[in-house]
């Protein structure tokens, strides 16, 4: 009796990457699926891997207000009415003149009136506020109302404070600071290894700070009544701290072409 001969069966295998775990199994003729042998080869990207150098920068800016409002104070009360408010217009005649004179520009004053009556008199008030761009200006201008006006006119103290595309600036100016030094803490690490520095794969700002005037004019800032022009400014200085971390790839030094 003759065996009968089993039908020849062909298989057929493939060799995948190990990082290729999709295609972990092999396809057999019938459409079985086999494992098939596991072999770690090296990917391309995995060879040509990215070296990197991680670096973190810091700065500080400060700017001072560049703007100071004053307020001029004008009353006057009389029996009469009429009498009160000749007496305040007049004077805030002078006021306004004044300032026109010294080159202050109409955009940069408010005037606001008040006029009531009290038990036996009229009360009238005016008040002028006045936006500086110029400190030393402004300091003159209040010098000569003091001067030529009685009494009765009070000049306040100025208020410095800061517009709010100036602190909005001085934000910006604090992180490219702080992104210039990282980049070239990068770069003097990269020519002490011998290596060049290749673009950067990685901005980030992790730290912001800010505060008005120095630490040590915080106790001083609870009076600011006694305080001086110059010290008002520097107690109103805007400070602003950033921190960065950036990640730049690193490339090998370039080699220098013979020339034939």
């Amino acid at each position: 009796m003759s065996l009968q001969q089993a039908p020849q069966s062909r298989v057929f295998v493939e060799l995948v990457p190990w990082a290729d775990r999709g295609r972990e199994n092999n396809v057999v003729s019938g459409g079985e699926l086999l494992p098939g042998p596991r072999r770690h080869v090296p990917s391309a990207q995995a060879q040509t891997a990215t070296r990197e150098v991680h670096v973190s920068g810091t700065a500080e800016v400060s700017a001072s207000p560049d703007r100071a409002q004053v307020a001029v104070l004008v009353s006057s009360t009389k029996e009469a009415a009429a009498e009160a408010k000749k007496s305040v217009c007049r004077r805030l005649d002078y006021i306004t003149q004044s300032l026109q004179q010294q080159g202050v520009q109409a955009e940069n004053v408010t005037v606001t009136k008040d006029f009531r009556r009290m038990e036996n008199a009229y009360h009238m008030e005016a008040e002028v506020c006045i936006t500086f761009t110029e400190f030393g200006k402004m300091q003159n201008i209040c010098n000569f109302l003091v001067e030529k006006l009685d009494s009765s006119v009070v000049i306040s103290q100025p208020q410095f404070y800061h517009t709010p595309g100036s602190v909005e600036n001085l934000r910006r100016q604090a992180c490219l600071v702080a992104v210039e030094n990282a980049w070239r803490k990068a770069q003097e690490v990269c020519n002490l290894v011998g290596q060049t520095l290749g673009k950067p794969l990685l901005i980030k700002e992790e730290e912001t700070k800010e505060w008005e005037g120095q630490i040590d004019d915080l106790q001083s800032s609870r009076l600011s009544s006694s305080l001086t022009v110059q010290q008002k400014i520097k107690s109103a200085t805007i400070h602003v701290a950033s921190k960065v971390f950036i990640t730049f790839e690193v490339k090998g030094k370039e080699k220098k072409r013979k020339n034939l």
